[in-house]
């Protein structure tokens, strides 16, 4: 019996959420915006809500961490990463955290980033 995790690699149309994380993500005009922090799965759905963007600091520290909706994220094999319509300005406004407190992902937190993105791509 063997006492390690296995390991799980990607498929046509599924990855493991361990290869997403470090991910980059780019806007539309190519400017590489951060990386996948986390993925924020709803517990009863099963559905990934958000990925949570690292921008910014210097080895983690200072970083700030941008909840963008999991549905406005396309990967593009040819950046080997995501790509959001969102340019820098509109990122700057957007609502993000500094590492902790995290906040709570909950209903009203929910309606706010979806109030910010909208829906969709």
């Amino acid at each position: 019996m063997a006492d390690h995790e296995p390991e799980y690699f990607e498929t046509s149309s599924l990855i493991a959420s361990d290869m997403v994380e470090g991910t980059p993500v780019f806007n539309r005009d190519g400017e590489k915006l951060g990386k996948v922090l986390n993925l924020m799965v709803n517990k009863h759905s099963g559905q990934v809500e958000y990925a949570v963007m690292s921008f910014g600091g210097f080895l983690g520290i200072g970083e700030d961490h941008y909840p963008l909706p999991w549905k406005k994220l396309k990967y593009v094999v040819a950046r080997h990463g995501f790509v959001v319509d969102i340019d820098k300005a509109k990122l700057d406004k957007a609502p993000k955290h500094e590492g902790n407190p995290v906040p709570i992902f909950d209903a009203a937190y929910s309606a706010m980033i979806t109030g910010y993105y909208g829906n969709g791509r």
